[in-house]
């Protein structure tokens, strides 16, 4: 069974594509789809550099495409955030070691 995201993240993403399409965060779960939200190719663009801002992170071309979902989405940001932890964590552990 797959990991349950993070209850913040899941909100700030919810949060960051309802200010970017202009759509009320209640009407966004983590079970909607794209589609259902009416959110096209453009529109993902768009909440693409939304959340590359938000979370100060970026998200390949390739992964971008493969978003479906509002689930999809906060669980490919957790997977970026976590790699991004852990180039910080790598990178502090040198600077210590320096």
């Amino acid at each position: 069974m797959p990991e349950q995201p993070d209850g913040d993240l899941a909100l700030k993403v919810i949060a960051v594509i309802a200010k970017s399409q202009r759509i009320p965060p209640e009407t966004i779960t983590l079970n909607s789809t794209f589609e259902e939200l009416k959110i096209d190719s453009l529109d993902g663009i768009n909440i693409v550099f939304a959340l590359e801002n938000e979370f100060g992170i970026e998200i390949p071309d390739e992964g971008a495409q493969n978003l479906r979902s509002v689930r999809e989405t906060v669980e490919g940001i957790a997977k970026l955030l976590e790699a991004k932890g852990a180039r910080a964590d790598a990178a502090v552990d040198r600077d210590k070691s320096a």
